[in-house]
């Protein structure tokens, strides 16, 4: 039998080429032994099984494939949330949205809401859990995501309306009307950038990463365009965006008619959120 330290030091050589990896292997630890790292290494040894799934975890990892997946689960918001194959990995970044919306939707007493591309669903589970009286619509078009959306949503016992569908079409929009709140992470990778992904982002789908044009922007035209019909008069529609779009994503949102357009920084001070009011 070995010693929590003797494997912590194991993996921590075999993952040296990872960023983080002492990070990543203190996450294994936790997940397969049930406790806090700290409290793991005072254990004098352990089980068997536990050091076969450590090891099969390394090799995982070193292949390539995302912590987060390996782990089966994330935290988005303070929020526990199961993730894998197929779905966007819930990350900080999208914090700065859902702090927008949250702000925003408190000037009501029961606001509608719709989380446009909602993937795992970190985004309109949070919104639920702080805005307590929200009516909130999550749309995904992906099979593989509303496998984990569902799941997401059942663990928190959550309310959300969910529903399968491609929010690019028409007759989705048409679906939801009257809504207080739109927000949005849709796909906004440029072409080029979809060609110089990380290894391990290269795990996550192409269908939540990449903006289908060359700059990124489709979905942010599209929706804007279908989407803000759906909007009541002052709604907020707010969208995560990635670097370098933030001031085109604002144009798009003034030619479609909105005012107090803003771009908001998220926390490492990178413009992550551009908004509007529909008028």
């Amino acid at each position: 039998m070995v010693t929590p330290r003797e494997q912590y030091r194991i993996l921590c050589t075999q993952l040296a080429g990872i960023p983080d990896a002492a990070f990543d292997v203190r996450c294994m630890f936790e997940q397969v032994c049930g406790k806090a790292f700290e409290q793991i290494l005072f254990a004098p040894a352990l089980t068997q099984e536990q050091t076969d799934a450590l090891c099969a975890m390394a090799v995982r990892r070193n292949a390539g494939e995302p912590l987060q997946y390996i782990l089966g689960e994330w935290e988005f918001y303070g929020m526990r949330l199961f993730v894998g194959e197929g779905v966007l990995i819930p990350r900080p970044d999208t914090e700065a949205l859902a702090d927008t919306a949250i702000a925003h939707g408190r000037a009501y007493s029961a606001p509608r809401i719709a989380d446009l591309c909602s993937g795992s669903g970190c985004l309109a589970l949070a919104l639920e859990a702080n805005l307590p009286h929200a009516q909130v619509y999550a749309v995904e078009k992906s099979p593989a995501a509303m496998h984990y959306l569902r799941k997401n949503a059942a663990y928190h016992q959550s309310q959300l309306q969910i529903m399968q569908a491609d929010v690019l079409l028409p007759e989705t929009a048409q679906q939801l009307q009257e809504l207080d709140i739109i927000v949005s992470n849709p796909p906004y990778l440029t072409a080029q950038e979809m060609q110089e992904l990380q290894t391990e982002v290269r795990h996550e789908p192409e269908l939540a990463l990449y903006g289908l044009t060359a700059d990124g922007l489709h979905f942010y035209r599209e929706i804007t365009k279908l989407w803000k019909s759906s909007l009541r008069t002052g709604g907020l529609l707010a969208y995560e965006v990635g670097d370098g779009q933030a001031q085109q994503v604002a144009a798009i949102l003034q030619e479609h008619g909105f005012s107090d357009v803003r771009i908001l920084c998220d926390l490492a001070g990178n413009p992550r959120v551009v908004e509007g009011i529909y008028r």
